[in-house]
């Protein structure tokens, strides 16, 4: 079974999505679901949202859901101040798997336009790849690292995606430290109903592929049911075309996902 392994319900605070609806969306496509609720510790967006949940009501709620179908995971967004209770809680818990994404840089929100101000492409993307990469080193507990296009979402310039050779230096840093601390790579869907957005991702997985990664993700990121499962076969067969093996977490463990 393929896995949808980035998926926010309401424990996310920026998601009011049932896991009702989540779970029957996923039957619909024949797919299996992983539950990857925000947790960005100590962080309170301009709307007054806090990115934490409660791990213990969150498993008394959903582990009566869990089994072949549903695994229960959690999405850490990656900071030094944090990092200490990030792994604390990634220990404590039993998590099936644990994602860990770049979605602050210098303390500064990526989504918002705070960070972009006074920067142009180069400095803001760069920063932002420099703190993943040594981020990522720091929270080797991580099972696979989140969406790793997710600057492109938000970034004001006129040509926001990822051009490889712009930034390879800083993407290959990132990329070995995955080879490095055995975390796979996740694929995120979101933004590959474009055409261009996945020729600008295709190098970057072959250079992880030529860094020795073998293993990836496949994830929505859905927030909304319509958004569950969307261009999941579009990118499994993104995968096999670059050899990599599309996989997801058990218990910690990783299993490969078949059509």
């Amino acid at each position: 079974m393929i896995f949808d392994s980035h998926i926010h319900t309401e424990f996310s605070a920026d998601a009011d999505m049932k896991a009702r609806e989540a779970l029957q969306a996923a039957a619909g496509q024949g797919i299996g679901l992983v539950f990857t609720e925000h947790l960005d510790a100590d962080y309170i967006s301009k709307e007054g949202k806090t990115f934490t949940f409660e791990p213990e009501q969150y498993w008394r709620t959903y582990n009566p859901l869990r089994g072949d179908n549903l695994r229960l995971g959690v999405e850490i967004g990656m900071r030094e101040s944090t990092r200490d209770y990030s792994e604390e809680l990634s220990r404590r818990v039993p998590f099936d798997m644990v994602i860990c994404s770049q979605h602050i840089v210098d303390d500064l929100d990526i989504f918002y336009p705070d960070y972009y101000e006074d920067k142009d492409k180069q400095t803001a993307y760069h920063r932002y790849f420099e703190q993943m990469a040594d981020n990522l080193r720091g929270h080797s507990f991580a099972d696979t690292l989140g969406h790793i296009d997710y600057i492109c979402r938000y970034a004001p310039y006129e040509n926001a995606g990822i051009v490889y050779k712009d930034f390879a230096d800083e993407i290959d840093k990132v990329l070995q430290t995955a080879v490095d601390t055995d975390t796979a790579m996740e694929i995120n869907t979101r933004r590959l109903g474009d055409k261009e957005a996945l020729a600008d991702l295709m190098p970057i997985y072959q250079r992880y592929r030529e860094l020795g990664g073998r293993y990836v993700t496949l994830g929505s990121d859905a927030h909304v049911p319509a958004a569950v499962g969307a261009h999941l076969l579009l990118a499994y067969d993104f995968a096999e075309s670059l050899h990599l093996t599309p996989v997801t977490f058990q218990q910690r463990q990783m299993v490969n996902c078949q059509k």
